[in-house]
C-alpha cells in the first residue's frame, strides 16, 4: 500500500523520555509478538486487513473492525474491547511506556481481540489498515496545542478528516472528546464542512456523553481540575 501524500509531516505529538518499568520492559520484549503490530506490514496483509483471510492472518478470525489513535496508557481501549468480545481492536500509541502497560493488561485479562502499533497513529491510519475497513475510529484527547502557533499541530485537519472518512465503512463512526473548547470548535467545524459525515447530535451539536465511552486518564485529570468535556460522534456518509 503506497504513502497517502494527503498525510500531513508535521507532528501532532511530542516523543516524552517516560520511564519503562521492568513490568512494561520485559512486556515489550516478550510479548510484542504476541500482541504487536510492525509497520509497514507485510503484504498482502497490509492491503487486506479488512478481509477475513487478512483479519484471519492478524486476529485468527474476522470480525468488525475498529481503531483507537493515541491510546495512552490503554484503559479506554481494553474497556472496550472486553465490553465488545464480538469485535477486533487495533491501538496506536507512540509512548512506550503506555504500550508496555496495555500488554501487560493484554496478558493479565487473556484478551485476544486486540493488537498495538507502537506507531504515530497517523502512519498507521494511513499504511496499516485499508481503505474502507473500519466500523469506528476513536481519538480521545489529542493534545489540544493550545498556543495559536501551534494550532497546526493539531491531529484533526482536513487531511486527516480525509484521511479518516476513506478508512471508514459507509455508516462507520468517527469518536473524538476533548476538554479543550476551541478545538472542539474547530473539530466540529473541520468535520462538518468535509461533507463526508453526519453529526449524530444534529448540525453544529455536540453529543451527550455516552455512558458506553470509557473514561480515560486524561479525562480523569481534566475532571478534577473542572474542565467540562466535547464529545462528537460523526457517521461516515455513503454505502
Amino acid at each position: 500500500m503506497q504513502p497517502d501524500t494527503r498525510v500531513r509531516r508535521i507532528r501532532s505529538y511530542v516523543l516524552r523520555s517516560g520511564r519503562l518499568t521492568t513490568a512494561q520492559r520485559r512486556a515489550l520484549d516478550e510479548l510484542w509478538q504476541t500482541y504487536g503490530l510492525t509497520l509497514p506490514l507485510p503484504l498482502p496483509l497490509a492491503k487486506s486487513l479488512d478481509t477475513r483471510h487478512g483479519q484471519q492472518q492478524v486476529f485468527g478470525r474476522a470480525a468488525p473492525l475498529h481503531l483507537e489513535i493515541g491510546f495512552g496508557d490503554g484503559r479506554a481501549l481494553l474497556h472496550m474491547a472486553e465490553q465488545n468480545p464480538h469485535c477486533n481492536f487495533i491501538g496506536a500509541e507512540v509512548h512506550r511506556p503506555g504500550v508496555g502497560r496495555l500488554l501487560l493488561q493484554l496478558e493479565a485479562r487473556q484478551l485476544t481481540n486486540v493488537k498495538v502499533f507502537c506507531d504515530d497513529g497517523l502512519a498507521v491510519l494511513s499504511l496499516g489498515v485499508a481503505p474502507r475497513s473500519l466500523q469506528a475510529i476513536y481519538l480521545y484527547f489529542p493534545d489540544p496545542w493550545a498556543k495559536k502557533k501551534h494550532h497546526k499541530r493539531r491531529i484533526v485537519q482536513p487531511a486527516f478528516v480525509e484521511l479518516v472518512a476513506s478508512r471508514l465503512v459507509g455508516g462507520g463512526a468517527f469518536h473524538f472528546a476533548t476538554d479543550w473548547q476551541p478545538y472542539a470548535e474547530q473539530a466540529l467545524q473541520c468535520l462538518e464542512q468535509s461533507g463526508q459525515f453526519e453529526n449524530c447530535a444534529g448540525a453544529n451539536r455536540f453529543a451527550p456523553r455516552r455512558p458506553a465511552r470509557p473514561v480515560t486518564k486524561f479525562e480523569r485529570r481534566g475532571r478534577h481540575l473542572g474542565n467540562p468535556v466535547w464529545d462528537m460522534v460523526m457517521r461516515r456518509i455513503g454505502a
